[in-house]
């Protein structure tokens, strides 16, 4: 089986509204390496809008849209194109059916029934010979996708080095700034040198122009 679980999340506090059910070997694993995940984000950790997870022979895969988190796991070897393509049907359904519940819910998998529509777009996206998936394979639409692929285990320990990430940021902003003032600089002294000599014979001849014109009158 290509996909293996498929869970869907609030970020806001890590709330599990929906999920596809799936019996998979160590899926007790799995499932609390994904709560796990959600709780990292409901925390404002790690929280880029569409990242790829690898863990073992497996990759989860989430995307991140309106405080919701849409999450599923696939064999390594799936394309993650059509992991983050079947999250987008989820998504895009989901958001439909039960847009205006999802900030209210106060109850785990309020949205249980959801997981019809997703065992059905499953089906679609599990083998990745069928036509349906070569077509989205040959699809020529520009697609860009910031997909950061990291270890899981990585993602859930607490302090990323996020601040040297920063701090490096800033070092490259300031010489960016630092080389584009000393390129202003060389200009000018490039029209200096290419124009002093033009402007020094001017000035010599207005200078005896005026001296001529002080001896005559």
């Amino acid at each position: 089986m290509a996909m293996k679980l498929t869970m869907i999340a609030r970020v806001t506090d890590g709330l599990l509204l929906a999920e596809g059910l799936d019996n998979i070997k160590d899926s007790h694993v799995f499932y609390k390496q994904a709560k796990d995940l959600f709780n990292n984000l409901s925390r404002g950790q790690n929280k880029p809008s569409r990242m790829s997870l690898e863990t073992g022979p497996n990759t989860f895969h989430y995307i991140i849209e309106g405080r919701v988190c849409y999450l599923t796991m696939c064999n390594s070897a799936y394309p993650s194109k059509f992991a983050f393509r079947y999250l987008e049907e989820l998504k895009n359904e989901f958001e439909r059916l039960n847009g205006d519940g999802i900030h209210t819910a106060a109850r785990p998998y309020a949205f249980l029934n959801f997981d019809k529509f997703i065992q059905k777009t499953k089906k679609l996206y599990q083998d990745t010979r069928t036509l349906h998936n070569i077509s989205m394979l040959n699809d020529e639409v520009s697609e860009v996708y910031q997909t950061m692929k990291r270890n899981v285990l990585q993602v859930l320990v607490v302090g990323d080095n996020m601040d040297k990430l920063s701090e490096k940021t800033n070092c490259l902003v300031s010489e960016t700034r630092a080389y584009a003032k000393k390129g202003r600089d060389l200009n000018r002294q490039a029209l200096l040198r290419e124009w002093a000599p033009a402007a020094v014979i001017v000035l010599g001849v207005v200078f005896l122009l005026f001296w001529l014109q002080t001896k005559i009158y």
